[in-house]
């Protein structure tokens, strides 16, 4: 097992600056870009850091000397070399990195750039708020929402270039679509390579811009989503769809990420895919047994209560709960509360003695 805080140099009560200092020496010293740098120790340097820097997975490998969370089959990790040259964390996309980004140290020392070239450029993520009432989010729903964001140029269709206009070459860039900026850190000189601001990236600029959005291809409108609700989502639930937020110049568009509020129900509480409701019935009902409607997210149904049923007791109605699979749905449960009488007329207190003098 890899001894983490011995591969940073720190002790096991280090704070999490102390770590973070750690680790900024060695990738000074073990940087493969460097002069006399090593491509394995620095691995090792980045895969302790991932680890210690992580409040969750640092108690996980104190506790049990590794990590679980979005780990292989062995439980570790492998620090892919390769994947953060291309703009990754590291770490083959693995989750449960949400603190940890390489980015956030390598960006006080370039800029901002990775030392490894600049990776796919990619719009804005945004999130919205649907409220659903308790039978929407039970049986889906549909809603048109009207979200002003970034979006593609519907003038020129994202081109940026005026209709019938050629393109030429860029001259920033030599038409590559990328820079080459050489920069001098205490890491030593490393070279970068970032995408062309002149042309976006794509090596071409248009003979003539668009007027619209000014040769960008995006600009800030309006737009109508239209959001399918599945059946059987929970309070809480996030549908995310892809391409659906804000438009990138020279790029494609982030995701939009759609957060379901469900409102309670004055009649039923979910339990996984079984819905609750309660109600109550007389001591005499409950004895003798009756007949009752009851409501359901279908409409009101009759339903026999047996006799002798207990307080507290239910009753499952077959197929009237929450839908999920392929037609399945589950049950509706209809707990049965007794009311008892508070007071007692003098014939229902003789009636109930003789019951008590049949030891009932």
């Amino acid at each position: 097992m890899k001894d983490y805080y011995a591969i940073l140099g720190v002790s096991k009560d280090a704070s999490d600056e102390e770590i973070k200092s750690a680790f900024r020496k060695l990738a000074h010293k073990y940087h493969p870009d460097k002069k006399g740098g090593d491509e394995k120790k620095f691995k090792e340097a980045s895969e302790a850091y991932a680890i210690l820097s992580d409040r969750k997975k640092r108690a996980e490998y104190d506790t049990h000397g590794r990590t679980f969370a979005g780990s292989g089959p062995s439980g570790g990790f492998g620090f892919d070399f390769a994947d953060f040259a291309r703009g990754g964390n590291g770490f083959g996309g693995q989750g449960g990195f949400q603190e940890f980004d390489l980015g956030d140290i390598f960006g006080e020392f370039f800029g901002g750039a990775s030392p490894f070239g600049a990776g796919a450029r990619r719009g804005r993520d945004i999130s919205i708020d649907i409220e659903l009432s308790f039978r929407e989010a039970t049986f889906g729903s549909e809603r048109r929402v009207l979200i002003s964001k970034m979006s593609q140029c519907q003038e020129c269709e994202g081109a940026g270039a005026r209709k019938g206009s050629k393109r030429i070459s860029c001259k920033s860039c030599n038409g590559k679509g990328t820079l080459r900026e050489t920069r001098s850190t205490f890491f030593g000189s490393f070279t970068t390579s970032r995408s062309c601001p002149t042309c976006l990236g794509r090596g071409e600029v248009p003979e003539h811009s668009c007027e619209a959005c000014r040769g960008k291809g995006i600009t800030k409108r309006e737009e109508e989503i239209h959001v399918v609700v599945p059946a059987g989502v929970s309070d809480g639930e996030m549908i995310r769809m892809p391409g659906r937020g804000e438009a990138a110049a020279g790029g494609g568009a982030g995701d939009l990420y759609v957060k379901l509020h469900v409102r309670a129900d004055k009649y039923f509480v979910r339990e996984g895919n079984n819905l609750l409701t309660v109600i109550k019935v007389k001591l005499s009902e409950a004895l003798l047994g009756a007949e009752r409607r009851i409501h359901t997210l279908d409409g009101d149904v009759m339903i026999s209560i047996p006799a002798g049923i207990s307080h507290g007791e239910s009753i499952r109605v077959r197929e009237r709960g929450v839908p999920y699979g392929r037609g399945s749905r589950g049950d509706l449960l209809v707990r049965v509360e007794i009311e008892f009488p508070k007071k007692l007329s003098k014939a229902a207190k003789d009636l109930i003695e003789k019951l008590r003098g049949e030891g009932l």
